[in-house]
């Protein structure tokens, strides 16, 4: 059984050359801030080469292929899918009284 999870939608990504990102590479914080886009892509005659994205969504990839690289991490994860699916859940004011929270 394979573990697939679909973190976002795929939206095409913006490409830009390598000359392009160079001269608005200040503004493309911002630019990745104000759009859907997740990511751009910088090519190099015509292939790509790089991609650029904000460090939040970097961030949030790393911390997901360290928990698929934990088979105890992914085994929890399975169980967690399988409980939901089965409708095995509490509510928070249950998991708080249970924590003792």
């Amino acid at each position: 059984m394979f573990l697939y999870i679909d973190v976002y939608k795929r939206v095409p990504m913006t490409e830009l050359t390598i000359s392009e990102a160079r001269k608005a590479l200040l503004d493309l914080p911002e630019k990745l801030a104000r759009t859907p886009e997740r990511a751009l892509t910088i090519t190099r005659r015509g292939q790509p080469v790089l991609a650029i994205l904000p460090w939040e969504f970097y961030e949030s990839i790393v911390e997901t292929l360290e928990i698929l690289g934990d088979p105890q991490m992914v085994t929890a994860l399975r169980e967690s899918l399988e409980d939901l699916k089965r409708g095995r859940v509490v509510s928070h004011a249950e998991a708080k009284k249970r924590l003792g929270v």
